[in-house]
């Protein structure tokens, strides 16, 4: 297997680097759909990029050899990637449109049938893209359509809608039929509620992607979609330590001991070992960073392995621990948001 690794994490070294090299991530870095796309095992999350910071983020990522950005349309950042697509894409430009793989994601006011090939093409022109590798749900519960992405009533719980999902999942396939995606899936999905998408669907999902991590180690759901067809992208794969709702007293990730002690092991960064134990178990990941020395750290999982009594190490953190729930406060009360929705997914235990 080829190995790729990045000598220094200084950025300017870095982009040099790629200038007299040209690095890109080898085929036995990719998982493959079952549509037959490589999706590298290791992309760019752009979940909290700020814009002013995340033209550049990707651009750096891109400079270094990542292929896979991970999109969304609530993320609220799609055009300033976009623009950076449009200067770097193309057949005489730093990428090809072919080696690049982009993930976009149909938001929860989109749920109506008739509201997703719009939403469909409003992501593709504000990524400057003709088509996306992979559009994916969201969620599988939808909130009211209208012009705010979060609706809410006055006392701050939100207006749901109630469409079904796999109604929705008939609109996902016409994309695919009419070229606009090339693959579709699912994010945040329950196991029953795969198994209902795929009793409905002519076009199975090629992807779920979920929380994923050591303290969410998602095995059985994991176990299910393989036994699918369907590729696993854990999003949060560090912990999401720096979102908004963090409690106080909860677990840092990357400060648990075992992981340091396996990372001093290795010479690497605890990052760096959560990373390798997704890929080394087949499970895409998507760390989002727009520090360019973490992006670069980030790449570089495919110059060492984990041994089976690290793995099992690793595997054994396991508490069922959700970092990303979203909560509101009622009453002066922090609740989930979305627990008494009929198709919310964590109330089963996979």
């Amino acid at each position: 297997m080829r190995k790729i690794f990045i000598q220094c994490l200084w950025p300017n070294q870095i982009f040099r680097n790629y200038r007299k090299a040209k690095m890109s991530i080898s085929t036995s870095n990719y998982a493959v759909l079952n549509t037959g796309q490589k999706m590298p095992l290791i992309g760019l999350g752009t979940w909290k990029s700020a814009p002013g910071e995340v033209k550049t983020a990707v651009e750096n990522a891109l400079k270094i050899g990542y292929r896979h950005v991970d999109c969304a349309a609530v993320y609220n950042n799609e055009a300033e990637i976009g623009d950076l697509f449009k200067e770097i894409i193309g057949v005489d430009k730093m990428v090809k449109r072919e080696e690049l793989f982009v993930t976009s994601k149909l938001w929860n006011t989109k749920h109506d049938p008739e509201d997703v090939e719009p939403a469909c093409r409003k992501s593709l022109e504000d990524l400057k893209l003709t088509y996306l590798d992979l559009y994916l749900i969201h969620w599988p519960y939808a909130f009211q359509k209208g012009d705010s992405s979060f609706p809410k009533n006055p006392d701050g719980t939100m207006q749901y809608d109630y469409i079904d999902y796999k109604e929705t999942w008939k609109a996902m396939e016409r994309l695919v039929e009419k070229g606009l995606v090339k693959a579709i899936g699912l994010s945040n999905f329950n196991r029953q509620q795969i198994n209902d998408v795929i009793t409905a669907a002519t076009i199975k999902p090629a992807a779920l992607q979920v929380e994923c991590h050591p303290y969410l180690a998602q095995n059985e759901l994991i176990g299910h979609c393989q036994k699918n067809g369907i590729i696993v992208t854990a999003y949060s794969p560090l912990g999401s330590s720096d979102r908004m709702w963090k409690a106080a007293d909860e677990p840092v990730l990357l400060e648990d001991a075992a992981i340091k002690t396996i990372a001093n092991e290795h010479g690497k960064s605890p990052a760096q070992v959560l990373l390798r134990w997704q890929v080394q178990r087949g499970v895409v990941a998507i760390p989002k960073s727009v520090n360019a020395a973490r992006i670069a750290q980030n790449l570089q999982v495919f110059d060492f392995a984990l041994t089976e009594d690290e793995m099992k190490t690793v595997g054994n953190l396991n508490r069922n621990w959700r970092y990303i729930v979203p909560k509101i406060v009622v009453d002066n009360k922090s609740v989930f948001r979305d627990a008494l929705h009929p198709h919310y997914p964590f109330n089963d235990p996979y």
